[in-house]
């Protein structure tokens, strides 16, 4: 019995489809999802998200979120998801240096360093899935 797995972040669905596994990074390491997991709700980190359906494996960054699993259905809330082929690499190393620069600021306030912080860990992701997949 394969997994349904929907992606979805505020601006829009990213993925939604039926699969045999999911590789979720999460912020207490990657784990897999197979058909007839328990159930589980875990907070998503900032990675690259793999998912195979037959031969094929489809590859996607997701940053920050959360991830539920119940039965066979694999709901990934992530605040922000993009695939593999859709990565341009220049705009993720661009905005990686925007907020490396944003963050010398010495009076940013803790949400603002939060924010430009994960900024940096999904164009780090997005830049390493990128290369690895040339």
């Amino acid at each position: 019995m394969p997994l349904t797995l929907e992606i979805v972040t505020p601006e829009a669905r990213v993925y939604a489809d039926t699969v045999d596994t999911v590789m979720i990074p999460t912020v207490e390491g990657e784990i897999g999802i197979l058909p007839g997991h328990i159930p589980l709700i875990t907070r998503v980190a900032s990675g690259e998200l793999r998912v195979r359906k037959g031969t094929e494996t489809l590859y996607l960054v997701v940053a920050g979120g959360f991830a539920q699993i119940s039965g066979d259905k694999v709901s990934v809330l992530a605040e922000s998801a993009i695939h593999a082929d859709q990565i341009d690499e220049h705009a993720a190393e661009a905005a990686m240096k925007r907020a490396q620069e944003g963050l010398q600021n010495q009076e940013l306030e803790p949400t603002e360093v939060d924010r430009l912080e994960g900024i940096v860990r999904f164009s780090v992701a997005q830049l390493g899935v990128k290369r690895k997949k040339r």
